[in-house]
């Protein structure tokens, strides 16, 4: 059952529909019976999804309840999304793509279309996650950086020279600090072993140190339970509350260390590590002499030419800004002077009516007076 395994906590806009239906599917026998059997490669294809013709019928009437569901609350939320945008009609490919995860042409039962569906969708959207959080970490960077610039030119030379040396000591300060340990090696775990497990270095068992870590005893160490064996070495690179020290940067350090470890280790790549894995890992050169490890300091998250690309970019998007601005700032004069002009009309329209009035009727104007 590897695959529900690689599905947990998956951070995806339907992980909570994802979550219920693998739940249920663990409870059919047969269906159970069929994922020792069917490996990573072949349920990717599709052919696990076919063994949903098989499964009993009280799963089965659960499934196409939590289907009826989850179409009613994407169409909530797509409802909330146009109602939030002032009613505009949206755009009909974005709309279809919150369906790409289930046949929507049919929203009453769950057949094995979705099944397929679901695991397509979830097995693609993971692979491209870290991916996307590179790029949003590359611009927080970019854009960081872009700010400090941009604060740099609004202080005179002797204020800039200041924040520039105070830039450059935190720069330094945070460089400042023990060897990082190349993540996955022998000298790592030992650590790990060490200050988190309370054990002698001398003693370090693979096998044990994967046990003690398998914190939920399912055989294998997943994705959060590898990332929890950095701590101890982001630990010595970040502490918060500290000007040099940025925990967005952390994260992102701790998600290139998970990816280099997975990378190295998860022959399979099922997004797990199971305990052969690990053990042959333990064997390599890689694990008993390893580089040392390249810190996000060191390997800057952006090019010279990506901040320039970046800098233009938001130029040009402030240039579009100004310009809408410009142009709503003209059509709300032009409003003002359509209304004063309305205003005009009406008190003209106003004086003549009551000239005329006076000219048709001047006895009853004379009685009011």
């Amino acid at each position: 059952c590897e695959i529900f395994f690689f599905f947990q906590d998956t951070g995806l806009h339907y992980d909570r529909y994802l979550r219920e239906v693998i739940d249920f599917l663990e409870k059919d026998q047969h269906f159970r019976e069929k994922l020792h059997n069917t490996d990573m490669e072949d349920i990717k294809q599709g052919k696990l999804a076919k063994e949903l013709d098989f499964v009993g019928h009280q799963v089965r009437t659960k499934l196409d309840e939590l289907k009826r569901q989850e179409v009613n609350r994407l169409r909530t939320l797509i409802k909330a999304k146009q109602d939030a945008e002032g009613g505009h009609e949206m755009n009909h490919k974005a709309l279809l793509k919150q369906f790409e995860y289930m046949n929507h042409m049919n929203p009453h039962t769950f057949e094995v279309e979705d099944l397929d569906k679901l695991i397509q969708s979830a097995t693609n959207d993971l692979e491209n996650y870290d991916q996307k959080r590179h790029e949003e970490f590359k611009r927080y960077e970019m854009m960081k950086e872009h700010e400090r610039k941009e604060h740099l030119k609004n202080l005179d030379e002797e204020h800039r020279k200041d924040e520039e040396q105070h830039y450059e000591e935190l720069r330094k300060k945070h460089a400042d600090h023990p060897k990082i340990n190349h993540p996955g090696s022998q000298d790592q775990l030992k650590e790990v072993w060490k200050e988190s497990d309370g054990l002698d270095p001398n003693d370090f068992d693979p096998k044990t140190f994967f046990k003690l870590h398998d914190t939920n005893g399912d055989s294998y160490i997943d994705e959060q339970e590898l990332e929890a064996l950095f701590t101890k070495e982001l630990e010595k690179m970040y502490r918060p509350n500290l000007d040099e020290d940025d925990m967005t940067e952390m994260e992102e350090e701790r998600l290139r260390m998970r990816e280099h470890v997975m990378n190295e280790v998860d022959t399979n790549k099922d997004r797990l590590v199971s305990l052969e894995e690990f053990l042959m890992s333990t064997n390599k050169k890689e694990f008993l002499e390893p580089d040392s490890w390249e810190t996000l300091e060191q390997a800057p998250a952006y090019t010279d030419e990506e901040m320039k690309l970046f800098e233009e970019q938001l130029a040009q998007e402030e240039s579009n800004l100004n310009q809408k601005n410009s142009d709503l700032q003209k059509q709300k004069e032009e409003l003002e002077r359509q209304q004063e002009k309305l205003n005009a009309q009406k008190a003209e329209l106003h004086q003549h009516l009551t000239e005329e009035e006076v000219r048709i009727c001047p006895y009853l104007f004379q009685t009011r007076g």
